[in-house]
């Protein structure tokens, strides 16, 4: 598996080694051995599937809050999503940037989002299956949302009429949301 940085300090992209014949292929999908030679130490206590059928389908932005947050292992085991995370770590010196990757079954890429991320992403192809895993157990009175499209953060997603949830739709602004993570 390799290693590739993104410029912001805990968010890092995962190649696994492909191997493949007339047969298929295989890759090694997760250790934690690999994850901790890396420095990557979160101790994965729950996985997570979503499905989206519709192109244009963004989820996001979302966190969870302390002490309930999370640190989250990504990939696309269907279709093909540009994914999303934001630093909202006070005094980090990357504080409200972002960083989005394609994500595919394709390139079978994954992406860890350490605690202190808003994470979202936008399906670009329809029947899309996202697997994750989590640090944390989901905790509905810690889960929040902020506006997609929050000018602040300024995440430039590559459609332009996101099919969205109601709970998205009426997300706040981050300055205005009670999520507060330090670095």
């Amino acid at each position: 598996m390799n290693l590739i940085k993104t410029g912001i300090d805990g968010l890092i992209i995962l190649e696994p080694k492909v191997f493949g014949d007339n047969r298929g292929w295989f890759y090694e999908s997760y250790s934690k051995r690999t994850l901790e030679e890396f420095g990557i130490t979160a101790d994965f206590v729950q996985d997570n599937r979503s499905y989206s059928s519709q192109k244009g389908t963004l989820r996001g932005l979302h966190c969870q809050k302390n002490p309930d947050a999370q640190a989250k292992l990504l990939t696309c085991t269907r279709g093909k999503i540009f994914d999303v995370a934001v630093d909202i770590r006070e005094c980090s010196p990357t504080y409200l940037k972002w960083y989005g990757i394609e994500l595919s079954e394709d390139n079978k890429k994954q992406f860890f989002i350490p605690r202190g991320f808003l994470h979202g992403f936008v399906t670009l192809t329809p029947d899309v299956e996202v697997l994750y895993k989590a640090d944390a157990f989901y905790s509905p009175e810690n889960d929040r949302s902020v506006c997609y499209h929050d000018p602040d953060i300024g995440v430039e997603w590559p459609v332009e009429n996101p099919v969205i949830s109601d709970k998205d739709a009426a997300a706040p602004l981050l300055k205005n949301s009670d999520i507060h993570f330090k670095y």
